[in-house]
């Protein structure tokens, strides 16, 4: 696990259901957190990855070991409240930090599809190649950190977030994974 000082952004989280979610895209996560593991992408970083299911999106869970994920790590996120700051949602997992921020990027850009966040400043240092990064640093899973992403996102699908880590978006997760390789491989 990476330790570094991370700040929880405060949301309420009503659970409408304790049941694992039953969406078809689940086992879509589930591969690409095993073939994160298999290229060794997952050492140096913490995944959040999420996708868009008609309005609702699927994102993992807290503290979700990547390498080892299940069925049991992934929630439903029925609603987010951006004002009040409330997630419905559905699963059995506390939502990770930055729902709100992927919950606000689907919601604002109805080209994105899926979302892949690599949060880590060992992978930072790593990767040396310029793509655009956020002006401000905000804090964890809140308002001010989407609009800073989504003004970064106007001109790239791939974007460095200010000392946190990479974000990738996707029409699909296929596209997304196919931006994180090529990031991989420009910087061998």
């Amino acid at each position: 696990m990476i330790n570094e000082d991370l700040i929880n952004a405060s949301f309420q989280t009503f659970y409408v259901s304790k049941e694992q979610s039953n969406c078809p895209l689940i086992a879509d996560i589930i591969k690409v957190g095993r073939k994160f593991k298999e290229i060794g992408l997952l050492k140096n970083a913490l995944v959040t990855i999420s996708l868009s299911y008609g309005k609702r999106i699927i994102i993992n869970g807290k503290d979700t070991d990547f390498g080892n994920i299940n069925r049991e790590d992934i929630l439903e996120i029925v609603d987010y409240d951006p004002i009040k700051k409330i997630a419905l949602t559905i699963g059995q997992k506390e939502p990770d930090m930055e729902t709100p921020v992927h919950w606000l990027i689907q919601h604002a850009r109805h080209d994105v599809n899926a979302i892949i966040q690599l949060n880590g400043k060992k992978l930072l240092e790593k990767i040396s190649i310029h793509i655009p990064e956020t002006e401000k640093e905000q804090a964890y899973g809140t308002l001010e950190l989407a609009k800073e992403i989504l003004k970064a996102l106007r001109g790239s699908k791939s974007i460095r977030v200010k000392n946190k880590g990479l974000l990738f978006i996707g029409t699909s997760l296929k596209e997304a994974e196919e931006l994180i390789q090529k990031v991989c491989e420009e910087t061998k």
